[in-house]
């Protein structure tokens, strides 16, 4: 059966999309069965196989969809070993940053500041944030800057591909492959900004500040009276967190890189 081909093939390296795209095509059969010129056209009954739902994988749950600190050495090891510079660049900046994928694919270089240190964001929830461009996270693009040989004050993708926007479009196969490089359990990309959430309440920083750099929306029952921090302060922070990651990983931590 075809669907059950599909999901041997997909479950090994895409489980979670995989899990939430059969549930997709069940709720079509569905719609499909509950309409009279469409019946009879697909066998409704293929979702509900026996061989084929034993083939579904169990999503992970929130909670598993996160790095532990001791994961943290492992997972910096084989991402920083991928032959692709541009997609280990952008996993250790999603990492760091606690921000959307979708965020850090669409980041060009005018959106970064090597002077001032900060990061503008395409932000979904208030159209656009500044964060800190902390001194790893500098490093390392200036780095990719280098070897890339792109000139940071042109307005062009700092995460490029072959892709038809040339931007990067799909870095879990990739991600997928560091993963089971370090022997550990799936980890999506949203999971490594549920990480930078989760790693933080180590530093004991304010749910305030974790929620402005991450871009989350203000929540009354994590502040009383939401406010907005200064930059400065964001930075105070979010190195700290940065240091504490990096340390936990076992890296020496970089300093900043003038581009100017």
């Amino acid at each position: 059966m075809l669907i059950t081909e599909w999901l041997t093939k997909e479950r090994q390296t895409r489980p979670t999309v995989t899990a939430n795209s059969y549930r997709i095509l069940r709720t079509f059969l569905k719609w499909v069965e509950d309409h009279k010129q469409f019946q009879r056209i697909i066998p409704v009954d293929l979702t509900q196989d026996r061989n084929v739902r034993k083939m579904v994988p169990v999503s992970a749950s929130k909670a598993d969809d996160c790095l532990q600190k001791e994961q943290l050495k492992s997972w910096f090891t084989e991402v920083i070993r991928l032959s692709n510079p541009v997609i280990s660049t952008y996993l250790q900046v999603l990492l760091l940053t606690g921000a959307r994928r979708e965020e850090i694919a669409s980041l060009r270089w005018t959106d970064i500041d090597f002077k001032w240190s900060s990061m503008r964001i395409k932000d979904k929830v208030e159209g656009e944030r500044i964060i800190p461009l902390t001194p790893y996270v500098s490093t390392i693009l200036a780095e990719l800057a280098r070897t890339s040989k792109s000139d940071v004050s042109e307005d062009r993708w700092v995460f490029t591909s072959n892709s038809k926007s040339g931007k990067i479009v799909e870095p879990r196969k990739a991600h997928n492959q560091a993963l089971e490089q370090a022997n550990l359990p799936h980890i999506s990309l949203h999971g490594l900004r549920r990480s930078f959430g989760t790693l933080s309440e180590w530093v004991e920083v304010p749910t305030g500040v974790v929620a402005q750099i991450m871009g989350h929306k203000p929540s009354a029952l994590a502040e009383k009276h939401y406010r907005r921090r200064p930059l400065d302060l964001l930075r105070k922070w979010h190195e700290k967190i940065e240091t504490w990651i990096l340390k936990q990983a076992e890296i020496n931590k970089k300093t900043n890189v003038d581009l100017r």
